[in-house]
């Protein structure tokens, strides 16, 4: 309904609410945005993405790490049903928030997330969404490093042979020098070149490995090992407030609005009815996968998951050592893009404020950049070190995550139909109520999972 009503809409707010065209043309000449500019090109060139290309892209968006803290997040909610449903509920404002931004990136002519952000709510929205991005793709990379840390603890065991209860006494395979190990042998030389093609490669990887996740915790839910234990699990809520602790998780497991907007405008047909159909039949996949994995690891384990669903399985089993290795192959590339997206958006901010001519930005690029990803690989690196559990690093990036699917969308959606000049029907005024539905649930989710984090930081 949402696709329909914004869809007959489309051509009334053409022009409006965009930003300064000088300012805009002195933007794309910057180094990092000229690079979002030649991937655009390249795309361009060809015959545009199709239907079921768009969905592949954005399930592949959706899926990630995130996976992994699903069954814990089922736990923490008060069993299945709670779990479920709250998925279900989200599910709808998901959707309607992808649709939303394939519209504004449509009627403002923008191609990116803050792009379009920037053009539709004002250059105080656009900076704020900007500073998100890179707060919230900082919190990402800190999350993989500890998804490193806690595949490569059970791996070294299974090779050397050692039961789970045995604390390794070898200082090379001590979990904080492994993290270092990778990271500064494979994670950084990766991530400082100006350029990611090879993130095709990563893609087809991180859907392989997250499907295979999915498989052998649905295999291990039918045909248990005798090594597991399951603890007590509860098929629905003990108190209604219980749901809230898996907020952070779905929408850390679902958000992938920030990459969805160069999907829009990289598909053969950019109209907003074939885009609502290709994000619908994407985050059915999405959920799918995620209630497989929450459902069963929840099952499997009950009360006594992990954070990490597979540091809960036996060390010695051969498939799910085969998980892991997927995991770790997927999150060391995986960072590498998350870094170049958070690195772009500082190196955006940093151009705007600066106000240095295009000539001295060009000639001082590189040093930047250096300069920005060694600072950005140190703090995330030191911090993954101290930060016990990835659960942690989710509660609080998850709230943040509530802003790019519910705060930003529905604010462009306001945005947008209040600067219409026509009459305004009952479709405008539920387009509006509908906008501003979504601003107070994102707003809701955000304050109370990240007071609840802290809290809960505090407390432990």
């Amino acid at each position: 309904l949402v696709s329909m009503a914004i869809h007959n809409d489309a051509e009334d707010w053409a022009g409006a609410g965009s930003i300064n065209s000088g300012e805009r043309a002195w933007l794309l000449q910057s180094p990092s945005v000229d690079t979002d500019r030649h991937l655009e090109a390249e795309t361009r060139r060809t015959a545009g993405v199709s239907s079921l290309g768009a969905v592949v892209i954005v399930v592949n968006a959706a899926l990630g790490a995130g996976l992994l803290n699903f069954p814990a997040a089922f736990s923490m909610a008060g069993g299945i049903t709670a779990g479920v449903m709250l998925q279900m509920f989200m599910l709808i404002f998901i959707i309607s928030g992808l649709v939303v931004l394939g519209y504004c990136s449509e009627v403002s002519n923008e191609s990116t997330y803050q792009e379009v952000v920037r053009a539709t709510c004002g250059k105080v929205t656009g900076v704020l969404c900007e500073i998100s991005i890179a707060v919230y793709t900082f919190g990402t990379c800190i999350a993989f490093f500890i998804v490193i840390g806690d595949q490569l603890d059970r791996l070294i065991a299974a090779l050397a042979h050692e039961p789970d209860s045995t604390v390794s006494t070898h200082w090379y395979t001590d979990r904080k020098f492994t993290i270092v190990v990778t990271a500064v042998l494979v994670i950084l030389p990766l991530s400082i070149p100006k350029e990611i093609g090879f993130q095709k490669y990563a893609s087809a990887l991180s859907v392989l490995g997250t499907w295979y996740v999915t498989v052998v915790v649905i295999i291990k839910y039918i045909w248990p090992d005798k090594e597991v234990t399951p603890g007590f699990g509860s098929t629905s809520s003990t108190s209604w407030t219980a749901v809230f602790n898996a907020m952070p998780t779905i929408c850390f497991g679902f958000q992938c609005h920030v990459s969805c907007v160069p999907v829009f405008n990289s598909m053969s047909r950019k109209e907003i009815k074939p885009w609502g159909v290709v994000v619908t039949l994407s985050m059915i996949i999405c959920l799918f996968v995620y209630t497989g994995t929450g459902v069963c690891g929840y099952l499997t384990f009950g009360s006594n998951v992990s954070q990490d669903i597979l540091m809960s399985y036996p060390s010695n089993d051969i498939a799910v050592a085969f998980a892991r290795a997927f995991i770790v192959i997927c999150v060391v590339t995986s960072y590498p893009i998350l870094h170049f997206c958070g690195r772009a958006v500082i190196e955006g901010l940093w151009l705007r404020f600066q106000g240095e001519h295009v000539e001295v930005c060009v000639r001082r690029e590189k040093r930047r950049r250096v300069l920005q990803t060694l600072v950005w690989f140190v703090v995330t690196l030191v911090l993954a070190l101290f930060i016990p559990d990835i659960g942690r690093v989710i509660s609080m990036i998850g709230g943040l995550a509530a802003c790019f699917i519910f705060v930003f969308p529905g604010l462009c959606l306001i945005q947008a139909k209040l600067s219409e000049t026509d009459i305004r029907s009952a479709r405008w005024h539920g387009l509006v109520v509908f906008g501003i539905v979504m601003v107070t649930i994102g707003a809701f989710i955000f304050g109370l999972t990240t007071t609840n984090s802290i809290y809960r930081d505090i407390a432990n």
